[in-house]
């Protein structure tokens, strides 16, 4: 079993990772989904916690040399601490609008200009969120290495908006991967399977 799938193995069995094709999910965007992610339900759990944070890890190699790991405010946030603190670098967290109380901070904690920085996200729906905070760094004169992510719905939508950003983009696992694996463990049914790959199908390409 490689990363990907262990990480795929790990989410459906904590239930960080919902399946339902028969009684759909609302996202806070009103889509109807047949699937619902919350990788924050991964920080109570140490086992598979460890087990995340060391394939991110090893994920974050494949962007070269890193100054600094910038979480998305806010379910990036744990995700990017716990990186930043095993690669021992630098963390801030980037919020989509700046405080509007206080120094009106965007950007919490410590970076410089001219830092090659790795941005942190939980999930990859339509890339708009963590997209948005590569281009607030980008303001910052940061360099942004890319963007790495627990899972991927595997919209095309997606893949082309972080092309179009010429954002490199890797996570630790997919949808696809999820679904294979959600099939070997008996957790859907072939027609189950048949919904699934149909609404990521449909929904991916707005």
């Amino acid at each position: 079993m490689n990363n990907a799938e262990g990480v795929a193995k790990n989410l459906l069995q904590i239930k960080a990772i919902k399946l339902s094709p028969h009684s759909p999910f609302t996202w806070a965007s009103g889509i109807q989904s047949p699937i619902y992610c919350d990788n924050r339900i991964v920080l109570s759990h140490p086992g598979e916690r460890d087990f995340i944070k060391s394939c991110l890890v090893e994920k974050s190699k494949a962007f070269g040399p890193i100054d600094a790991i910038a979480g998305v405010a806010t379910a990036g946030i744990p995700h990017g601490i716990m990186l930043a603190d095993a690669l021992k670098l630098p963390f801030v967290y980037v919020r989509a609008e700046a405080k509007s109380h206080g120094r009106k901070n965007q950007i919490e904690g410590e970076l410089k200009g001219g830092q090659r920085v790795l941005v942190v996200e939980d999930l990859i729906s339509t890339g708009g969120s963590s997209l948005r905070v590569v281009e607030i760094l980008r303001e910052q004169g940061c360099e942004v290495a890319g963007v790495l992510a627990i899972f991927s719905y595997g919209f095309e939508s997606a893949v082309r908006a972080f092309r179009e950003a010429a954002c490199p983009l890797e996570t630790l696992t997919n949808y696809d991967t999820l679904i294979d694996e959600a099939v070997k463990s008996n957790y859907i049914s072939t027609e189950d399977l048949r919904q699934l790959l149909a609404w990521r199908e449909m929904t991916g390409v707005a």
